[in-house]
């Protein structure tokens, strides 16, 4: 029954409160009993203390961190799991802090209202609750480790422990809420005719966007763990899951969301997942037994490739059923939909191709990638900068139809036969890709920066910093809408706003939501109009804009 309720109440969500008291008070005593989380069992150990031996450069043990000459922190990573957390957390201390006052903030920001905060505080930690019954021991004792190094500023929230387990569920539990509109990723695997070299090569671009303050920290991980295989990962500080890594094995692993049904309780969180697979499989085989074995509670794809078999698949997964998809050709292209037989007439999937932006950005790839030269690195890095449409055509700049939105939290370059691991650095993709030698790095255990792939000229672009100056006023736009918070447009500031990016469809929506506003109901329906007139997204969006339009009309009377 409480899992009904709770289906109900996520649909709910933004109606008045009054409609959603009942549902609450029912959940309530419930959910009481179920917020915190118990902590794993560990063994007493004493690692020391961690010395500064630079500027942003500590050391503990073997294990060091530090921060490199293009800004992203790099740690090396050693032990026992307990041993690895703790570790983890005294080297990376104030890093940890830092992403948890930005996730907090974030969460200030989009539910101002603190009855709200409480309620979804009261839903996480029911959906939560029973997580760790599907997280092995070994990455609790990890996590728990980290979590001794949270501040206690937000122990009122809950025990750093629950904190960073819900942290770790972050990516399912916004996937749940937003169809995925913050983690619309794009990849894709060549080899054969279709790679330079003859060998696997992988691109991937991890469209999580939590603000730009979230990303701001990156860190690129290797770890040398007491069972399984060595293995590295790029995401932020305190987050154990992997979103893109690869092993000592060659076997890479990338996640991309798809179209969920609404979960009504935990289960593995994808991204430890994924990392279960990146430690403990070596080929696809292993990757495929090692999904099948678990249960997630939103529905994600699993790219995988294996040096091992020469070859990548994708592990299609979704709370109910699992499919396995391999391209018959050189050529294996991810967005996020499924593409496997199990779920070709999967209603959720056929919904989700037909409404969503997946199938633009996955047909601009296969265009880019059916070019008859093959494939190295940097062409690779550069159809991860793509922000063109099929054909060609202009998108405007930031548009979700692009494999390039320019709100990439990072992006990778995998070459797994030669263990060469490239990230991207700042801004999104758009700065060098930093390439790494997995083999070099764990027999010398020193983290071996060998390579790197150029900046994108657009970087340093008029166009870029147009694109910049649209992005502050969106901000400013959105904050308006959203919270309230005073705003005034001046004319010339709204043409300026315009000229930044004139191609973009998001640019005349959001002043067309600013005009509606300001009860300006024509200068509003002007600017939806012209918004038809540019590349939306996707066709919901289409029905949205129409919608709105006729919402004006009728308020305009």
């Amino acid at each position: 029954m409480i899992k009904i309720l709770l289906k109900y109440l996520f649909r709910l969500i933004w109606i008045p409160t009054e409609l959603l008291f009942a549902f609450i008070f029912v959940l309530f005593t419930i959910i009481l009993f179920n917020a915190q989380i118990d902590t794993p069992e560990v063994p007493e150990i004493h690692v020391g203390e961690r010395r500064q031996v630079g500027k942003d450069h500590y050391v503990l043990g073997n294990s060091y961190l530090k921060k490199n000459q293009y800004g992203v922190w790099e740690m090396y990573l050693e032990g026992e799991p307990y041993e690895r957390g703790v570790i983890y957390g005294k080297l990376a201390k104030e890093l940890v802090q830092e992403q948890e006052d930005i996730f907090v903030g974030q969460i200030n920001n989009f539910l101002p209202n603190k009855m709200w905060r409480h309620v979804i505080k009261l839903m996480v930690g029911f959906f939560n609750s029973d997580l760790p019954e599907n997280i092995p021991l070994e990455n609790q004792q990890e996590i728990y480790g980290i979590s001794l190094a949270f501040s206690d500023r937000y122990d009122y929230i809950s025990s750093k422990y629950t904190r960073i387990l819900n942290y770790h569920a972050a990516h399912d539990i916004g996937h749940a809420l937003n169809d995925y509109s913050v983690v619309g990723c794009t990849s894709f695997v060549v080899k054969g005719q279709k790679s330079a070299n003859r060998e696997l090569l992988v691109g991937r671009n991890f469209d999580f966007y939590v603000g730009d303050d979230f990303a701001k920290n990156k860190l690129v991980i290797f770890v040398n763990p007491s069972k399984g295989y060595k293995f590295t990962s790029y995401s932020w500080a305190g987050f154990t899951g992997v979103a893109s890594g690869m092993n000592e094995k060659g076997l890479t692993v990338t996640i991309n969301a798809s179209k969920s049904d609404l979960p009504t309780s935990s289960k593995m969180p994808i991204s430890l997942l994924a990392r279960e697979i990146l430690q403990y499989a070596k080929n696809t085989d292993e990757a495929v037994a090692i999904a099948k074995k678990r249960h997630t509670f939103v529905s994600e794809t699993l790219m995988v490739s294996s040096a091992e078999d020469g070859k990548a698949i994708l592990i299609e997964k979704s709370p109910k059923k699992l499919g396995v998809y391999e391209s018959k050709t050189d050529v294996l292209v991810c967005a996020n939909h499924y593409q496997s037989d199990v779920f070709k007439k999967d209603q959720a999937n056929v919904k989700n191709l037909a409404n969503s932006d997946s199938k633009y950005r996955f047909e601009r790839m296969q265009q880019l990638l059916s070019k008859p030269s093959a494939l190295n690195k940097n062409t690779a890095a550069t159809i991860l900068r793509d922000q063109y449409s099929f054909g060609s055509d202009t998108l405007g700049m930031g548009n979700p139809r692009a494999i390039n939105q320019l709100q990439a939290h990072h992006a990778v370059v995998m070459q797994p036969e030669s263990r060469m691991y490239y990230i991207s650095s700042s801004d999104y993709q758009l700065g060098p890709f930093l390439g790494y030698d997995l083999k070099k790095t764990f027999q010398t255990k020193h983290i071996q920066l060998t390579d790197t792939i150029a900046p994108d000229p657009f970087l340093t672009s008029g166009a870029y910093r147009k694109f910049k100056a649209f992005k502050t006023v969106k901000q400013d736009i959105s904050a308006y809408l959203m919270f309230d918070k005073p705003l005034d447009l001046s004319p010339k500031e709204i043409d300026q706003f315009i000229a930044n990016n004139s191609e973009s469809y998001v640019t005349y929506e959001q002043l067309g939501k600013y005009f509606q506003k300001k009860k300006q109901y024509q200068k509003a329906i002007n600017s939806y109009q012209i918004a038809l007139t540019k590349h939306v997204a996707a066709p919901q969006i289409e029905e949205e804009l129409r919608s709105l339009i006729k919402e004006c009309r009728k308020n305009g009377k």
